[in-house]
């Protein structure tokens, strides 16, 4: 089990930028390592990827130092301990509206005595089987970071007993889901959903734990930093290459 980087950051009290990957290439983490991105979460939830895509991007990620966190497709027990016994650093799981979701995903997440993940050592997080099995439960715990998305109505009527669960590193807001939950797919720039964003926010900086959300510009990234809010993922690899691309593209055929 490695350190955690990120959570350090956190610990820190600073901010730290990631971005979503999309591409299996395992290209595309070393270049956004390269870039000086601090995490990349691996979303698995939208994007079709194999187990050995996913070890590939994690070496690429081990390898030129950048912190891996994967999004599962939901909040199960077997889809989280799979991505976990691979060596990701943390989790990142859609759809937790209720205490006991989230109780779940900690549960999922963690070693005894604060969860019930399934243990074998002989798995790649623990080198397979070559660290002590006590100081491998014991770094897991510590080091593997839990994100749990805030992206529906019912997620923020139970958001104060969410909040309670011990074992939740990160809120993560999605704001697109979350105005697709509110009746208003896709409108970010609706005063109910900033409101609603706005709600969240103060109730997660409140009680301690950590903010995340997304960003579509440097300038956002920068205005959410200056908000308190730590766990900050910007745009996509797709998205950045798509954007370039077009920004370019548009910027010669104007000249000619």
């Amino acid at each position: 089990m490695n350190h955690n980087a990120l959570k350090e950051t956190f610990r820190q009290g600073r901010s730290a930028i990631g971005t979503f990957v999309k591409f299996s290439d395992p290209a595309a983490v070393e270049i956004l390592a390269l870039a000086g991105f601090d995490f990349f979460v691996l979303d698995t939830e939208h994007v079709a990827m194999d187990r050995q895509e996913l070890v590939h991007i994690l070496r690429a990620a081990e390898a030129f130092g950048i912190t891996p966190i994967v999004r599962v497709r939901e909040n199960n027990q077997v889809e989280i301990l799979q991505n976990l016994d691979l060596g990701y650093l943390g989790v990142q799981v859609p759809n937790v509206d209720t205490p006991e979701d989230a109780k779940r995903l900690v549960e999922s997440v963690k070693y005894i005595p604060a969860g019930n993940r399934g243990l074998s050592p002989s798995v790649r997080a623990c080198r397979y089987g070559t660290l002590p099995v006590a100081e491998y439960i014991e770094r897991a715990n510590a080091e593997t970071l839990v994100v749990s998305h805030c992206e529906t109505v019912e997620c923020v009527k139970n958001l104060d007993e969410i909040l309670k669960i011990d074992g939740i590193d990160v809120i993560f807001i999605g704001p697109m889901d979350l105005s697709q939950s509110m009746g208003i797919p896709g409108q970010t720039a609706d005063p109910r959903l900033k409101a609603m964003i706005g709600e969240i926010s103060e109730k997660v900086m409140r009680s301690g734990k950590i903010l995340g959300t997304t960003a579509g510009s440097p300038e956002a990234a920068r205005e959410l930093m200056q908000k308190g809010v730590s766990y900050i993922l910007l745009s996509s690899d797709q998205g950045m290459m798509m954007n370039w691309a077009r920004t370019a593209i548009r910027a010669i055929r104007e000249t000619v």
